[in-house]
């Protein structure tokens, strides 16, 4: 008798997943495997917010993922259930001043925004400190991706309302946790003096995975979020191999998650080699479309200007910039400096004959895959 032609088809109604979300990048695991010590050191510098005292603040850093926002995410669902203890994280990519750090904490403690104009910076913090006070909590605010801040010039200014607000208003307790992915940022040394006095964290470090821990973390979702059997032991070793060279666990994560949709496209009840392949391209770039999505139209724009003048001088590539936003070049050398710290461009000096020393700017990337993404 052949073979029946349909066995390992999938049928309309059916998935390879058993919980696609378990797939999803903000996704947070139930066991969080080899950042044992990492969350002790969360876990020490927070226990006294338990216990209705400030708590200590703490510097978190290492390389893109590594597991640093499921570290707090993690913490911060723990100490959520805890009596008189207030956690808020703040994305400062999307919220990269201090108001908007500000307004986020306020819509977090009042479950409404605030007014979008007409209200004073310090009728806002007012208002979030008097509030924490009156309610006898402790607030634990997480500035994720604190280097955001930096960039914009707002890091100091927002760390020293923060940790201050005891001063201005009594009975306010405060603690805060910075998270940093830029290797390079020495984010005490950037600091304002007025800040580093007062802000002497705790320190932990989150090095990249090796290659056990990515295959380790990778079957534990896999086990989680795939029918059985869905992924053979061949798929979670390539997956492993490519999330090892990328150096960032998200990739891996994308990689499955893509994958599998892949083989659903192919009504296949297995992911097999072939749908990594398919899809890595796009998985590959996860971290350059996370840091593209999180700018603005007109950080944007420049970056579209130095994809279509990639090598150009810095004032040929103001001259399109300005045809497109009208901005003046104060503004347009500020949004270059940020964009060179993210690492989407690179600005370099040289010296030019008879004209003293330039920046070329070129791209990060390759710019064919940023204008994709853009």
């Amino acid at each position: 008798m052949d073979d029946d032609p349909e066995e390992g088809m999938l049928g309309w109604d059916e998935t390879v997943f058993r919980d696609e979300h378990v797939l999803e990048i903000d996704y947070v695991p139930e066991v969080f495997r080899h950042r044992e010590s990492q969350l002790q050191t969360l876990q020490y510098a927070l226990r006294p917010a338990v216990r209705g005292s400030r708590p200590l603040n703490v510097m978190v850093r290492g390389p893109p993922g590594t597991g640093k926002t499921t570290a707090v995410q993690k913490l911060f669902g723990e100490l959520g259930g805890q009596r008189g203890v207030r956690t808020v994280r703040v994305n400062c990519q999307v919220d990269s001043t201090r108001y908007a750090v500000f307004s986020r904490v306020f819509e977090e403690i009042f479950e409404y925004e605030p007014p979008s104009s007409g209200i004073s910076f310090k009728k806002l913090f007012g208002q979030v400190a008097e509030r924490i006070a009156e309610e006898d909590e402790v607030l634990v605010v997480a500035l994720d991706d604190v280097n955001y801040l930096f960039y914009e010039g707002e890091a100091s200014d927002t760390l020293y309302s923060l940790l201050r607000a005891h001063e201005t208003h009594s009975g306010a307790r405060v603690g805060v946790i910075v998270v940093s992915s830029d290797l390079d940022l020495d984010v005490i040394e950037n600091l304002d003096s007025r800040v580093q006095s007062v802000f002497r964290p705790e320190e932990a470090y989150f090095p990249s995975y090796d290659r056990g821990d990515i295959t380790d973390i990778l079957r534990d979702r896999i086990e989680v979020g795939f029918r059985e059997g869905a992924v053979p032991t061949t798929v979670l070793d390539k997956v492993s191999k490519l999330t090892d060279e990328a150096g960032d666990l998200r990739v891996g994560i994308d990689v499955l998650r893509r994958a599998g949709l892949h083989a659903e496209s192919r009504a296949s009840k297995t992911v097999e080699p072939q749908d990594v392949d398919a899809v890595y391209e796009q998985a590959k770039h996860i971290h350059l479309s996370r840091n593209l999505r999180a700018l603005s139209d007109q950080e944007r724009a420049l970056v579209e200007t130095v994809a279509n003048f990639d090598g150009e001088q810095a004032g040929e590539v103001y001259e399109e910039f300005r045809e497109r936003t009208d901005l003046g070049y104060t503004r347009y050398t500020e949004i270059v400096n940020k964009l060179d710290k993210l690492g989407l461009i690179e600005a370099e000096y040289e010296q030019l004959e008879g004209r003293g020393r330039s920046r070329t700017l070129r791209l990060a990337h390759d710019p064919e895959t940023v204008k994709e993404q853009l």
